[in-house]
C-alpha cells in the first residue's frame, strides 16, 4: 500500500511539474506573439515631451490668444507652424474685438524669429472649403501634417431667455461645425501616414452650465463628444485625439468689462455693470487654490506641446485641464 502512494504521489509531482512547464511555455509563446508597437512613448530621455523637431503643425485661431501662444510655444520646440485665422469680423454673436490680419503677422513674425518656418493663411473655419485648401498648401509646402490643434472660437454672453438666433446659432456653427471642419479637413494625411495628433481647444466650460453664456458653453461640451468619438474612429490608424480644457484665461474674448461682472456675478446676485480688472481679481483670487483669478495663454500652450509630442503617445479620448485649481472643485 506506501509502495503504490508513494507511485502516485511521484506521478502527481510530475504532471503537476509538466502543467506548469506547460503554462510557462504558453505565457512565453503568448508574449513572443505580442507585437512591438511603435506607438509607444518608448524609454525614458530627457525632454521627450517637449521635442518636436521636424513635425509640422497647423493651429487655428493663431492670431492672438491661446492660438498665438500655442502656435508659438510649438515653434518654440522646434516645430514649422501653419498658422490660420478669420483675423476679421466673425458675427454678432461675439463678444470679443475681431482679430486683425496685423496679429496673424506677428504671430507668424514670432514664429520665424525663432528660426521656424511659418506659413500664415486668413480663413474661415466655418467654411471646410478653405480648410482643405490650407491642407493642400501646407502638405505642398511643408511635406506633411502632424499637429492639428484647433483652437478657433467665439463666446456669447446673453442670456438663454433672450437670445436671438445669432447668439446661438453662430456659436455653435463657429466652435462645433468649425472645430469638425477643421478635424475633417486634415485627418486624411494623418489617418494615411499612421501618425498624427488633434488637439481640440474645448473649456472648463464644457464640463458645467455657465448661466449667461450657453451657447458658448454647449459648443464646448459638444468638442468633448466629437475628440471622443474621433479618438474611437482614429485611434486603430495610430492618431491621438485629445482635448485641453483652459479655465479663465486672460484673453481678448474674456478681457473686457461685462465679462468681468460676469466673474464677480458667480458670488453676487447684483454685480456691478463695468468692474474694474483689479475689483474682478480681487473678487476671484480666493475662490481658487492656486490663488488667481486668471491665467495666462502662456499657461495653457505647454500642455499642448506635451499633447503633440512623442511622450503622449499613448493618450488619446481625454480631457488635460489647466485652470489655476479650479479642477478640484469639480466631480
Amino acid at each position: 500500500m506506501a509502495e503504490r502512494d508513494n507511485k502516485d504521489t511521484s506521478r502527481r509531482a510530475m504532471l503537476a511539474g509538466a502543467g506548469m512547464a506547460t503554462a510557462i511555455g504558453m505565457a512565453a509563446a503568448a508574449r513572443a506573439q505580442v507585437p512591438a508597437d511603435p506607438r509607444t512613448a518608448g524609454p525614458i530621455v530627457a525632454g521627450r515631451d517637449t521635442q518636436l523637431g521636424g513635425k509640422v503643425a497647423f493651429v487655428t485661431g493663431a492670431a492672438r490668444g491661446i492660438g498665438r501662444a500655442i502656435a508659438v510655444e510649438i515653434a518654440a520646440n522646434g516645430a514649422d507652424v501653419a498658422i490660420f485665422d478669420i483675423a476679421g469680423y466673425v458675427s454678432p454673436a461675439s463678444n470679443a474685438k475681431p482679430a486683425t490680419p496685423e496679429e496673424l503677422a506677428e504671430t507668424a513674425r514670432q514664429i520665424k524669429a525663432l528660426g521656424r518656418r511659418c506659413i500664415a493663411i486668413k480663413g474661415d473655419i466655418r467654411r471646410i472649403g478653405e480648410l482643405r485648401a490650407a491642407h493642400d498648401r501646407v502638405v505642398g509646402e511643408f511635406g506633411r501634417i502632424d499637429i492639428v490643434v484647433a483652437n478657433a472660437a467665439i463666446q456669447r454672453w446673453r442670456d438663454l431667455a433672450e437670445m436671438q438666433d445669432s447668439d446661438w446659432n453662430d456659436v455653435i456653427d463657429n466652435n462645433v461645425n468649425g472645430t469638425a471642419n477643421t478635424v475633417r479637413a486634415f485627418c486624411g494625411s494623418m489617418l494615411a501616414q499612421g501618425s498624427g495628433r488633434f488637439i481640440l481647444v474645448s473649456s472648463m466650460q464644457g464640463k458645467h452650465g455657465t448661466a449667461g453664456a450657453s451657447s458658448y458653453s454647449a459648443s464646448k461640451h459638444a468638442i468633448i463628444g466629437l475628440m471622443k468619438s474621433a479618438a474611437e474612429e482614429f485611434g486603430k490608424k495610430g492618431v491621438t485625439v485629445n482635448c485641453i480644457l483652459p479655465g479663465l484665461v486672460d484673453t481678448a474674448l474674456t478681457r473686457y468689462p461685462a465679462r468681468w461682472s460676469h466673474v464677480i456675478g458667480e458670488t453676487q446676485d447684483d454685480p456691478p455693470k463695468n468692474p474694474t480688472e483689479a475689483e474682478t481679481w480681487n473678487n476671484r483670487t480666493p475662490r481658487v487654490p492656486l490663488r488667481v483669478a486668471w491665467l495666462r495663454a502662456e499657461d495653457i500652450s505647454p500642455m499642448a506641446v506635451f499633447l503633440a509630442s512623442d511622450a503622449s503617445a499613448m493618450c488619446s479620448g481625454a480631457n488635460f485641464e489647466v485652470t489655476g485649481g479650479d479642477s478640484a472643485q469639480d466631480v
